[in-house]
Formats: C-alpha cells, sequence, structure tokens
C-alpha cells in the first residue's frame, strides 16, 4: 500500500465491518475522495489523514430496489456487464484462501446451479 500513497484520486469502500482508514486515505491524492458505501459498525481515523492532502471522506447510499432495478435495466439495455470469476460451491475454501493472499482480480460468484450436478 505504500507504493499506491498519493496516487489515486477516488476509492469506494463497500467494507461493512471495521477496517482501518488511515491506510486507504493515505493513497488518496490532494483532494482526493474516498466514499463508503458499506456500513461499517464503527470508523476511526487520524485527523492528519485528511488534513494532509486536504482529502475527503464521504458517505453515500447505494439506493433502494427502485434505483437499483432501473440500474440493471440501464446496464441490460447498454450491455454492461460485471467481470466476475464464477466458481463452483466446492472452491469456496480456496477462494478464501486467495481473498486472504489478495489473489482475487473480480468479485466472486458462486455458480449454485452447477455446484451440485
Amino acid at each position: 500500500m505504500q507504493e499506491m500513497e498519493t496516487k489515486l484520486d477516488f476509492i469506494v469502500d463497500t467494507a461493512a465491518g471495521y477496517h482501518p482508514l488511515d491506510p486507504y486515505l493515505n493513497m488518496l491524492d490532494v483532494h482526493g475522495i474516498m466514499v463508503l458505501v458499506g456500513f461499517p459498525s464503527e470508523i476511526k481515523l487520524s485527523p492528519i489523514s485528511l488534513s494532509i492532502g486536504a482529502r475527503n471522506l464521504a458517505g453515500s447510499v447505494t439506493g433502494g430496489t427502485k434505483d437499483t432495478q432501473s440500474m440493471l435495466e440501464y446496464c441490460a439495455a447498454h450491455k454492461i456487464y460485471p467481470k466476475i470469476e464464477l466458481i463452483k460451491i466446492n472452491y469456496i475454501n480456496e477462494a478464501l484462501e486467495r481473498i486472504i493472499k489478495n489473489d482475487v482480480k473480480y468479485r466472486f460468484v458462486i455458480d449454485i446451479e452447477n455446484s451440485f450436478k
């Protein structure tokens, strides 16, 4: 993460559990913005992480069912698809190990339909 200090303009933080924010804020360039869309139970940060570089921390909700449906329809109409790695349920332990090792490029999606054939 030190290699990335002051390299990013924008971070979307989707984590819902507690995690320190300072290492991520330090990756923001001057006037960079970090937006929390997950709902961690608590947040802790050093004010210097915001003050140095005039960084910003913001929050946002992702919208309700109507907004989500509208977004899905837009994506379908414009052929915008998520990048995922489809895995079978019996690969879950390996997937967790890869998460721990930071060896994940896309979101894992479990293929339940084909996992039990």
